[in-house]
Order: structure tokens, then sequence, then C-alpha cells
């Protein structure tokens, strides 16, 4: 016979109401953060084949999907740009007519203070060579000189309107060389979001298809970002990255690091990122176009799976698409 207790759980798992009123995790519309891509020199919106539903976006298209993400309750985008030209620097970056940053100031204008403006802080969807940062004669990415990059475009950045920049590019140093320009520049209220443990992944595929980057040397970035076998490598980067200033923590992939996730939340007091990348993205569109699973369950499914393990922000391609379903 089933002990009292044992069936307990059964009698909390009867109804729908039951269910959400002893939820642990709950996901919701204030946790998601939007990725959005905006091309440089394009009048309309351009659809990416491996991440089905998303697009390049036209500066108004891009305009009017934020203004659509708003109403639906998102509180947050997060911006990459296309440019038309690159170069070895990366010199579009910190342009002051890049693409982001014309986005920036535009967006600023169209939805003020209502939605948290972040701009992805990284050199590879500019330079010519698709790496994160310069490259040294020998080939390899000059940490430091980089650092000085990184600095210009967090000052652009900031300068266009962005309430949050976030540096991707696992430089040693970036959060604190961001900080200390930002700190001089006079944008004291501006935030940073650093990928503090990024981990180079085969799953950001479908994400280089739609910034259009091929990455120089067989697209290895395995000598700057995080070896996937590492766990408690990311715990010190992360405590690296608050120690030189970084508000908020990323972890990325999402799916793929849910330990780390959860050893990140434990550990800090800090708000917790997440990024649900391109590839965990792809990958449930493809199985859903195949009829294999049910695409919104899985997707709710997966989310609230990095909310359990602690993400208090999720950055997915998923935001527009579940946001009506929370």
């Amino acid at each position: 016979m089933v002990s009292f207790p044992a069936r307990r759980m059964r009698r909390l798992r009867r109804t729908p109401a039951l269910r959400r009123l002893v939820a642990e995790a709950r996901l919701s519309v204030d946790d998601l953060v939007a990725p959005l891509f905006v091309g440089e020199g394009i009048d309309e919106p351009r659809p990416i084949a491996s991440l089905p539903g998303m697009v390049q976006h036209s500066r108004e298209s891009l305009r009017k999907e934020v203004a659509a993400l708003a109403d639906l309750g998102i509180p947050g985008v997060m911006l990459f740009g296309i440019p038309t030209t690159r170069d070895a620097e990366g010199s579009q970056a910190w342009a002051p007519d890049g693409i982001v940053q014309v986005a920036l100031a535009e967006l600023r204008v169209e939805v003020g203070d209502d939605v948290v403006l972040m701009a992805d802080l990284c050199l590879d969807e500019y330079t010519d060579h698709g790496h994160c940062g310069v490259l040294a004669p020998d080939g390899s990415v000059d940490n430091d000189l980089t650092l000085e990059r990184y600095a210009q475009v967090a000052l652009a950045q900031a300068g266009a309107g962005a309430d949050v920049v976030a540096p991707s590019g696992m430089m040693d140093g970036q959060v604190a060389a961001i900080r200390s320009a930002l700190e001089r520049g006079g944008h004291h209220r501006v935030a940073i979001l650093a990928y503090a443990a990024k981990y180079a992944s085969a799953l950001y595929g479908p994400f280089r298809d739609a910034v259009d980057v091929t990455i120089a040397g067989g697209g290895d970035r395995r000598s700057y970002q995080q070896d996937h076998r590492n766990r408690r490598e990311a715990m010190a980067e992360v405590a690296l990255d608050v120690a030189e200033g970084a508000d908020l923590v990323m972890v990325k992939p999402a799916l793929a690091c849910l330990d780390v996730i959860a050893d990140v939340r434990r550990a800090l007091d800090v708000p917790v990122a997440a990024y649900h990348v391109s590839g965990e993205y792809a990958m449930v569109h493809a199985a859903a176009e195949r009829g294999w699973i049910d695409g919104p369950a899985v997707a709710v499914e997966q989310l609230q799976a990095v909310k359990r393990a602690g993400a208090d922000i999720i950055v997915t391609y998923f935001a527009r698409e579940v946001a009506g379903a929370l």
C-alpha cells in the first residue's frame, strides 16, 4: 500500500491550478531578453535560414519589432550589428555612425526607458577575420590591444543610449577596461553584463550565419573561450569579472551549462543571465518541422529548466514566441 506521504505528491499534481500553486520555479515574461540583429544598408528584413522566424532587421523593422516586444511585456533586447564593411580592427564597432550606435539612438527615442537596451560588445561581427579581437602578427588575438578597442566600443554604445553593454569576447581584463572607460567618460549609470562563462561551443553556428561571420583559421576560438570540459574554471572566470566591476554575469550556452548556472547562482548575489543560444533554438525548430516534437511546448520546457537552474535573465530567440504563453 502506498504511504500517505507518498500520495501527497500525486495529490498536488492533480489539476493545473494545483500545479501552478506549488510550482518551484516560475518562468515569466519579465525574465526574457530578445536578441535582435540589425543590418546596415538594408531596406527590409532578411530571413535567416538557420534561425527560423528570426531576421536581419532594417532600422525601420527593428523599431517596429522592439515596440511589439514592449507591448508583449518583454523588458529587454540585445542588439547585434551587421555592417556593410569590415576591417582588421573592426572599426565599425565603435564608429559614431556604426549600425548599432545608430540603432540604439533611434530606439532610445522610440521606446524611452520602457525597454532595457543592451548592446553586444565584441569585434567579431566587424572584423574581416571573424575573431573577437585584433590579431597579432602570428595570428593570435592580441588581448591588450583588443581591450583598448573594447573601451572605445563601450564609450560609443553608452553615448548612443545603451543601458547595458555586454562584452562577449572573453578577453582577460575586459570588464575592468570597460568599467574604467565608462567611468572616465561619465557613463556611471551604464551597466556591464559580462559573458563571464562563455564556452567554445559547437552550438553557435546559426548565430554566425545571422551575422555573416566566417572565422579565419578554421573557426577556432578555443584559445580564448572556455573549454566545455571545465566547470571549476567557470567559477574563476565569473569571480574575476565581478571583482572587475560586472553588474550582471552571463553563462553561455544555457542548456549545455545548467550545472554552471546553478554553481554561479549559489556562489554570487549579482543577477545571473543565461544565453539560450542559436543552436539550441534551431534544433527545436528543426525537430518540430519534422513533426517529431511539440516545438512551443519544448521551448517553454527548456526555458523553465534554465530558470530552475538559477538564471534570473534568459536571453533567448524564443522570447517573442513564448511571451504570449506565459
